[in-house]
């Protein structure tokens, strides 16, 4: 199954510039692998993988300028690799019966 990668959420940061690739078409991923560093006025950041695979194709470059939704690569995920981690669910109350009025 082909994925798209992207860039996940950046806070209030846009357009910002990536400052170094660390794969390429035909690596092998595993997921939390550095992706790319991406550069803000105040900071430096890795992109890290969210799925396990082959890339397939690099949509972006050094020197490129990218934001919140902006598709990395596209990736052949692994036989049998989970999906991107999300945020855990929370547990279904159970409704507690009311109380029954004293005599």
């Amino acid at each position: 199954m082909q994925i798209e990668i992207k860039v996940p959420d950046l806070g209030d940061a846009h357009d910002v510039k990536v400052i170094d690739l660390a794969v390429k078409a035909g690596d092998t991923l595993r997921v939390d692998q550095t992706l790319l560093t991406i550069e803000t006025d105040k900071a430096s950041m890795d992109v890290p993988a969210t799925h396990a695979g082959v890339v397939k194709e690099v949509k972006i470059k050094v020197g490129d300028k990218v934001s919140e939704g902006t598709v990395v690569l596209l990736l052949e995920a692994a036989e049998g690799a989970p999906p991107a981690k999300s945020a855990p669910k929370a547990p279904a109350k159970a409704e507690a019966p009311a109380p029954k009025p004293a005599p």
